[in-house]
């Protein structure tokens, strides 16, 4: 028995109801309601077909270009309108890294951020409460962007810590958050198997992320996709605690915890101090299914804005849309010169 989150619908309107409060002291024994399949065979075809689906080379849009566009404009394009809804408000900034920050490559340790988006994000970090939240470990997250002022949160918001140095924002310099690591040995051991497991088969790579494994689909021949899947299934079904996410021709192991990217949203505003505060805007910026997460506590918050990074359309919970990295960057440039302008800087 093998659990399996299905992620791929997304719903788009605004839900309401109770929402209860963020406590990482707890998150450890919050189990998610997962979607528990026995048939097999039906799990290996229903992770295939969702890769091939969120695939750029197989998308079909599910709404034409224009019509989506009208739904998630451009950023760049409505960028006096978000300062507008964000007047008098702190803005704090939220991050994803791959697809954001670096552009999405096949292999995931050469998904280097250029020099100018590196000088940019430092630039940001001098304006706003800054934060990098990644499915990457955070040490390795770290490595690649390589700056002491940012928070940065891995292993999809189970892995994080306060800036070094640098920050005007935070003087917590001892600022951790690690709700799972009581399944740090058993995600060390699914890696060990997996990796074991899959070394025959060309292209597949298994990542280490400290707090989950990423089984990347993106170097494999298309024709042995089932073939991996069936193999990942193999090893999983002995780990009841553990479960599968699907994203981007990648699946993700995770302890079952509830705790994801929103919720290390919600955690970061609060360690600011903005938890309960009706002044602070936070905008996300992420290109990933994972970031949904963020995308719906915004929406639910009533605050804050989330941005997709993203070429094709998709449903998300986001209210604005970039093109890919290169518009990331150009948008918080421009976030950093308005910011300069309204300081005097």
């Amino acid at each position: 028995m093998v659990r399996f989150i299905e992620e791929n619908t997304i719903p788009v309107k605004n839900e309401t109801g109770d929402k209860s409060k963020t406590d990482a002291t707890t998150a450890n024994t919050e189990v998610l309601q997962d979607l528990i399949i026995d048939n097999g065979e039906g799990l290996i075809n229903s992770w295939v077909d969702s890769m091939r689906a969120c695939s750029p080379t197989h998308l079909k849009s599910l709404m034409k270009q224009s019509s989506w566009l009208t739904e998630h404009p451009s950023a760049l394009d409505m960028f006096e309108e978000i300062l507008h809804v964000s007047e008098g408000k702190q803005i704090v900034m939220f991050l994803d890294y791959d697809g954001t920050l670096s552009p999405i490559v096949d292999d995931p340790n050469r998904a280097f951020m250029s020099k100018k988006m590196r000088r940019t994000v430092r630039k940001l970090a001098n304006c706003f409460p800054s934060a990098i939240v990644s499915g990457r470990c955070r040490e390795k997250v770290y490595n690649f962007v390589k700056l002491t002022e940012l928070y940065y949160a891995g292993s999809h918001g189970m892995d994080i810590k306060g800036p070094e140095q640098g920050s005007k924002y935070n003087d917590d310099k001892s600022l951790l958050c690690q709700p799972a690591t009581e399944f740090l040995p058993m995600i060390d051991e699914v890696y060990q198997k997996l990796v074991a497991k899959t070394n025959l088969t060309p292209g597949a790579n298994i990542e280490n992320n400290k707090f989950c494994v990423s089984v990347h689909f993106r170097r494999v021949d298309e024709k042995n996709w089932s073939n991996l899947a069936n193999q990942v299934r193999s090893v999983m079904k002995d780990y009841p605690k553990l479960r599968l996410t699907q994203g981007r021709k990648v699946l993700e192991i995770r302890p079952i915890i509830k705790w994801n990217k929103g919720k290390a949203l919600e955690f970061l505003l609060e360690s600011l101090g903005y938890a309960n505060c009706s002044d602070v805007f936070p905008l996300y910026i992420g290109d990933d299914r994972t970031d949904e997460d963020a995308f719906k506590i915004l929406r639910e918050r009533k605050q804050g804005l989330g941005i997709l990074v993203s070429k094709i359309p998709k449903e998300s919970n986001a209210y604005y849309s970039l093109q890919d990295p290169d518009e990331v960057m150009d948008f918080l440039q421009r976030l950093v010169e308005w910011k300069q302008l309204r300081s005097g800087a």
